[in-house]
């Protein structure tokens, strides 16, 4: 048995969600979301609640209401909160600027990196150094603040890069004369 699969996902107020077959649709304040379930899960909303339950008794079945369970949590938090990643930029002269729909990252390259904004994120730079990826899908989030990553990893030498706020670099000592 899923020990997180087996609560049910409440639904607060103002959050309207419905199930349509496989599909769960949430509705809130910041938006709506939907989600496709496996085929191994049924859904269903019932006494203020969105219930999971398995169809089978197979390993996959169960390891699919789990993840389900957590897939539908994310989606009623995105559509009350929404979701936000924090990355810091390290490095002399790096910094980064929003300029319309792009984020625009000088990170040390002969040229500036021209980041579109994609649909449903939005991106803040409070200070330079600083950016913020916010919305309401979790998983978009997620993904657009590691493509930001991935233009210039951090290094374990200074550090220099872009990092997630709170992720710790492990350093390594320098060459030795």
């Amino acid at each position: 048995m899923s020990r997180i699969g087996k609560k049910p996902v409440p639904i607060p107020a103002g959050v309207t969600a419905g199930v349509d077959g496989q599909t769960v649709k949430v509705k809130g304040p910041k938006g709506a979301l939907e989600l496709v379930l496996h085929g191994d899960i049924t859904a269903s909303v019932e006494n203020g609640a969105v219930t999971l339950k398995p169809r089978a008794d197979t390993k996959r079945a169960r390891s699919m209401w789990g993840l389900s369970r957590t897939l539908v949590s994310n989606l009623i938090t995105g559509v009350t909160q929404g979701f936000e990643k924090r990355l810091e930029i390290n490095g002399v002269g790096y910094r980064a600027a929003v300029q319309g729909k792009n984020l625009q990252l000088a990170l040390g390259y002969s040229h500036d990196v021209v980041y579109p904004i994609p649909e449903g994120i939005q991106i803040a730079t409070p200070r330079p150094t600083e950016i913020v990826v916010s919305g309401i899908d979790r998983q978009k989030v997620g993904q657009v603040a590691a493509e930001i990553r991935r233009f210039r990893p951090p290094e374990p030498y200074k550090g220099k890069g872009v990092k997630y706020a709170d992720e710790f670099i492990f350093r390594k000592e320098g060459k030795k004369k």
